[in-house]
């Protein structure tokens, strides 16, 4: 099976180790779900898979490329799309400036196909190509380096927290979006805050805590069992984990449900 694999990754931030011996398998085609609270690695583990931190230990494998520490553009090139937190956009340049901008290492041709899908994908953003991208909404920002990532047409894309700070009806916008990019072949890493969004859409889910993976298994485990799903969260004894208890973790209302998309 095509997948993107994450072996034995160690990464440190500021000289202390934030991710530890991580491995995570991303197949092609298919949504793999990454929960856990805030400070777990989450983001870290994001940046070194696309080349903006160097791991300490362990290996990024496109295929049976190793791609380990390549410059974040290389990473890009080779098909591995990551979908940084925090919506990071050019404010004074226009939607369709930010488009141009994502797509400028790719032919002509390329570009202008990646243009038309991403298009396909959030037809909202076609009329406000013109608008700066500072006068946009939280979920039209959202779209945007959504569209950005997905402008080069990658064969894997790593998302982190899609749905911070937007409101539910527009994460349900979002949903359907995650879930085509999916079955059109792209292999997506989903890392998400609301459980409910990621299990909803994943076939397969890790817990991380304390920069390890504390659970690997199937999504539907975690769906049709919370108290697992708690239980995962609030794992203790290790002792590089810690003090504070973390949070459980967060749920929205169901959007899978029979009212959802």
């Amino acid at each position: 099976m095509s997948q993107l694999t994450l072996r034995d990754l160690t990464v440190e931030r500021g000289g202390r180790p934030v991710v530890r011996e991580v491995s995570v398998d991303i197949p092609a085609g298919q949504v793999t779900a990454l929960l856990g609270p805030n400070g777990a690695g989450k983001s870290t583990l994001v940046l070194a898979v696309g080349g903006v931190l160097r791991p300490r230990a362990g290996s990024v494998l496109l295929e049976e490329t190793d791609i380990t520490g390549r410059r974040p553009e290389r990473i890009r090139q080779a098909g591995v799309a990551i979908v940084p937190e925090g919506r990071r956009l050019l404010p004074d340049l226009t939607v369709e400036d930010n488009l141009r901008v994502a797509s400028y290492a790719l032919a002509r041709e390329q570009a202008q196909a990646g243009r038309t899908r991403v298009l396909e994908l959030f037809p909202q953003l076609t009329q406000r190509l013109s608008a700066p991208a500072r006068t946009l909404s939280g979920g039209e920002q959202q779209m945007v380096v959504l569209a950005q990532a997905l402008i080069g047409q990658p064969r894997y894309l790593l998302i982190d927290e899609l749905s911070l700070g937007l409101a539910p009806v527009v994460v349900s916008r979002l949903i359907p979006v995650i879930a085509a990019v999916a079955e059109s072949g792209t292999g997506v890493l989903l890392i998400e805050q609301f459980a409910t969004v990621a299990l909803g859409l994943a076939g397969h889910a890790h817990i991380m805590e304390g920069g390890r993976i504390r659970f690997s298994g199937p999504a539907r485990e975690l769906r049709d069992d919370p108290a697992l799903l708690r239980s995962a969260y609030l794992l203790r004894g290790s002792s590089d984990r810690p003090a504070a208890v973390p949070p459980p973790p967060t749920v929205i209302p169901d959007l899978f449900g029979p009212n959802g998309p």
